[in-house]
């Protein structure tokens, strides 16, 4: 029996080859097209967006870029250098008490040494203290270099009534002060009066140092040399300083702060004799290996040493200070000032401080600050806090820092009762005027509640948004400023604003340039310029709003968006001819074309493509190379079934 396979009449078909064997594909230009234009829109949305970060992304590190185990490091070392301040004036101020020779050794420059540190104890008498006498009483502790700087070596502490004057009979004075890992030593006075006296042509000098490196010490987690007024009477004139202080305010640089010294009404805590453990009674006794200076390990007799120091203070000596013609670079402050009366700073440059650069803290009071500039602070330019009232701010520049040109905060001590009694009462009566306010990055000016509080006459460009007024801020004047180019809004009044005026302003390239959220004030006298959004917003609760006599001028959506406005407000006598409201092609260019909106559309024409060619192509995609599949097979002879007899199967 043969079996065949197929029609001997036709040809025999070649076998199908195999999806393994297939030859090699040529490529598609379709498809090399699409990848293209999918890796082309993709890779624009990636750089648009990373551009779109990048433009807000801080140029300086954050004021609280600090690693935990140093912030934890810097503020045990805040507490120490208080705690070793405290023991000082406690043993001068008991040794004086005392009478005897213990009063007569503390009315003699002496050095007292505890745990935490050596101090040379300047206590008061009728002559000034100068650098040469200094000289003498530190010992080598305080000796000329051979380049005619002076090296410091020891804390100075200089006593109430006490009077220090630094400056240099012939040629400039330079005072480094010795800041190396694990120590670093002061000059502070407690109710004394510190003079340091320059000229233009031989300027004070001041800056830590790093005798192991030689230069000055720019790291602050192991703390930071620094200058501090405590009360008293502060002035430096023609004075430069460089790269001193770390972590708080009174540590921070050059610092003038009101006094919390206890006097004879205060009320000593029980039981902790004002001072710390980790010290010795005195042994009045002069140590012969220094030179004939007396050195005294302090700490009263009959002192709890486990337990912490404390007094009632009843009432804040206030400081008074003057800082003229000086410049400052690289302080952790710049300058700060708390609880003083009328201090003045003028023709001061401030530049690279760690935090912020001129900052006025609580009960900072008829201030002038004039002429004075701060660049590049990682934080605020200039800070009026909590506080502070009566301070005029004159022709000052705030330029390239890393938070906002000016902060101004009027908001109360305290909104109920506390357990210090603060007052729950705004404060204010701040003024800034002629400021010039530049490429700062938050906002031009930011004022926080306050009652009163003027900004006029100014220059402000560049931030996010120009001048920011919010929280419960009353009868704030806005007056003759000019705002430029901010990113967002260029005047912002918003969450119970209430009272005041915006008036005479000049607002040009903002989105919105003037913006009222939950705010009522009077609204008018403005030019607004180049507005590519809107001219003016009002959204929330502006009841009792006016505005009137602006000019309006731009293009956008809307020269007045107020569709989301609340209660009753009046709107008169505006000009707003030159309002386009058809945005032009770049506007809508930059409207449209945002980052994810980019990366969206690339994902989207991505999907339609693939779509697309899914239907342009007939047949099965599986194993395509060009053909279809099964192209090459042949169909099977059909033949018809036989039936086979049945052979050798037995019959019966």
């Amino acid at each position: 029996m043969e079996e065949h396979s197929g029609d001997p009449a036709r040809p025999k078909a070649p076998p199908a080859p195999s999806l393994d064997e297939a030859p090699p594909r040529k490529p598609r230009k379709g498809k090399v097209l699409t990848t293209v234009l999918v890796l082309g829109l993709a890779g624009g949305g990636t750089y648009t967006y990373a551009q779109y970060v990048a433009d807000r992304t801080p140029g300086l590190p954050a004021v609280n870029d600090v690693d935990p185990e140093a912030a934890r490091q810097q503020a045990t070392l805040v507490d120490a250098e208080d705690l070793r301040v405290m023991q000082v004036r406690a043993k001068q101020d008991s040794d004086l008490a005392a009478g005897g020779s213990q009063a007569a050794q503390a009315r003699q420059p002496r050095i007292l040494s505890s745990a935490n540190g050596r101090t040379l104890v300047l206590p008061q008498r009728r002559q000034p203290y100068y650098v040469q006498e200094l000289a003498r009483l530190a010992g080598p502790d305080f000796q000329r270099q051979s380049d005619g700087s002076y090296l410091l070596g020891v804390n100075i502490f200089l006593a109430g009534g006490g009077k220090l004057i630094l400056q240099s009979a012939s040629g400039p004075l330079t005072i480094r002060m010795r800041s190396v890992p694990g120590s670093f030593v002061s000059i502070v006075s407690a109710g004394g009066s510190v003079r340091i006296n320059g000229s233009a042509q031989n300027p004070v000098r001041f800056t830590s140092w790093n005798s192991e490196t030689r230069k000055p010490d720019t790291q602050v987690a192991d703390g930071r040399a620094y200058v501090r007024a405590i009360g008293g009477e502060f002035t430096m004139t023609y004075a430069r300083i460089s790269d001193l202080g770390f972590w708080s305010g009174r540590t921070g640089g050059i610092a003038l702060t009101g006094s919390d010294r206890p006097d004879t009404a205060a009320e000593q805590l029980p039981g902790t004799g004002g001072v710390r453990s980790g010290i010795r009674l005195p042994n009045g006794e002069n140590d012969t290996t220094t030179g004939g200076r007396e050195e005294i390990e302090v700490t009263p007799a009959g002192v709890d040493k486990a337990r912490p120091a404390g007094f009632y203070v009843p009432a804040a000596n206030l400081v008074t200070g003057t800082i003229d013609h000086t410049t400052v670079s690289g302080n952790a402050y710049g300058i700060f000032v708390t609880a003083s009366n009328q201090a003045q700073i003028t023709n001061v440059s401030i530049t690279g401080s760690l935090v912020h650069g001129v900052l006025l803290h609580r009960f900072a009071k008829n201030a002038v600050i004039e002429n004075t500039t701060v660049t590049r602070s990682r934080g605020d330019g200039f800070v009026l806090s909590r506080g502070t009232e009566g301070v005029r701010v004159t022709d000052c520049t705030s330029d390239g820092n890393g938070g906002n040109g000016f902060t101004l905060n009027g908001q109360p001590l305290a909104d109920g009762p506390s357990a210090s009694g603060e007052t729950i009462t705004a404060f204010g009566h701040n003024v800034v005027s002629g400021a010039t306010i530049k490429n700062n990055r938050r906002n031009g000016v930011e004022i926080l509640g306050g009652d009163t509080v003027q900004v006029q006459n100014s220059r402000i460009s560049g931030g996010d948004m120009g001048i920011v007024v919010w929280d419960r801020a009353v009868r704030v004047q806005l007056v003759g400023n000019q705002v430029d180019r901010p990113r967002r809004q260029g005047i912002v009044l918003r969450d119970g604003v209430n009272g005041g005026s915006v008036s005479g302003n000049i607002i040009t390239g903002a989105q919105t340039a003037l913006y009222l959220r939950d705010a009522a004030t009077t609204v008018s006298g403005n030019t607004v310029q180049s507005a590519h959004r809107h001219g003016l917003t009002l959204k929330g609760n502006v009841a009792g709003t006016r505005i009137a006599g602006n000019t309006l001028s731009g293009s956008g959506l809307s020269v007045m968006d107020v569709d989301l406005a609340k209660g009753r407000y009046t709107s008169v006598n505006n000009n707003v001819a030159g309002w386009h409201k058809t945005a032009g092609f770049w506007t809508w260019v930059k409207r449209v074309f945002k980052p994810m909106n980019v990366i969206w559309f690339s994902v989207f024409m991505l999907v339609g493509i693939s779509m697309y060619r899914s239907r342009t192509t007939t047949g099965l995609r599986i194993g395509r190379r060009g053909v279809h599949p099964y192209a090459q097979q042949a169909k099977l002879e059909e033949r018809p079934v036989r039936r086979l007899e049945r052979t050798g199967v037995n019959q019966g």
